[in-house]
């Protein structure tokens, strides 16, 4: 399917031309003999839908940074992601809520991956499928939506690219961490099996039910059994609009077997810490891991 020309082309895109930053620490490490450090893998919530991964040897890997709509004829963040260095940036599917890499100061750009790419201790795996599109029982039908005022049909296997989405699995310090992006609940088995063990999934959850239904959650949750659940892309009062739709992901928390609130922005995981842990909700809440009251403000 062909790029859309009546679409305006707004200021959007790479960035790295205009870094001062460079690559000598990669240069470093791809020289530095192999590796294999012990400790934690630390996970840290952005709001929306970002996560980063910080390795045992301190490689970073930033999953689906967001931005208000290019166009912007509807806004769902009092402003765009802060600029943020990382090693290496990732995103799942090209909606804007989840492809903001001109956000990201990164050595590395991974956009939509199929396939894998090995680094050091960070081994990342991109499993190619699509967004979820069962949208009745959210706040509103975005399918129909999308039909009605756009005329585009976003049912696969005809879907435009943003309707396409891929599973991230990154493999660091003997953890096995999914991003589940926005892929629909019911992929083919041959997905589920190529997803293989998942210790950490980071599912997409709020109260609005806009991506999937508590439901379509609960049955990926049984799938894979993972030792931790995290939740992402709902409501933070201070960092997402009204206008978004989104609702907290509270009540689905409080309604879980069994929940922690991480009580910050930053976790840490091991497998020995892990083992023989029944599936538990890790809750960051309205916690990021930024100064928010800076960058409302500009400062």
């Amino acid at each position: 399917m062909p790029i859309d020309d009546r679409i305006p082309r707004p200021e959007a895109g790479p960035v790295a031309w205009r870094s001062s930053a460079n690559h000598n620490s990669m240069m470093d490490r791809f020289r530095a003999a192999p590796s294999k450090p012990s400790g934690s893998v630390e996970l840290a919530y952005f709001g929306s839908s970002a996560f980063r991964i910080t390795s045992p040897e301190g490689l970073t890997v930033m999953i689906d940074p967001w931005r208000n709509h290019p166009l912007r004829q509807w806004d769902w963040y009092l402003r765009d992601m802060p600029m943020t260095p990382v090693d290496i940036g990732v995103s799942t599917h090209a909606h804007f809520d989840h492809d903001a890499l001109n956000c990201l100061d990164a050595h590395v750009l991974l956009d939509r991956l199929i396939g894998t790419y090995s680094f050091r201790d960070v081994t990342i795996t991109g499993i190619p499928d699509k967004h979820a599109t069962q949208s009745g029982f959210g706040t509103y039908d975005f399918k129909m939506v999308h039909r009605e005022l756009n005329g585009v049909n976003i049912e696969p296997p005809d879907n435009p690219r943003s309707w396409d989405n891929c599973l991230v699995v990154v493999e660091t310090g003997g953890l096995r961490i999914l991003h589940w992006g926005d892929n629909r609940h019911d992929a083919p088995d041959d997905v589920y099996e190529a997803l293989g063990r998942i210790d950490i999934a980071l599912l997409p959850v709020d109260g609005s039910q806009h991506v999937m239904s508590h439901g379509m959650t609960a049955e990926i949750i049984a799938r894979l059994k993972p030792k931790i659940v995290v939740p992402h892309h709902y409501y933070i009062w201070d960092l997402t609009t009204r206008g978004s739709t989104l609702m907290p992901a509270d009540d689905w928390v409080a309604a879980q077997p069994r929940s922690r609130q991480v009580g910050g922005a930053v976790a840490r995981y091991t497998p020995e810490a892990l083992a023989g842990l029944e599936t538990t909700v890790d809750h960051f809440g309205d916690h990021v891991a930024f100064d928010k009251l800076a960058w409302r403000t500009g400062a």
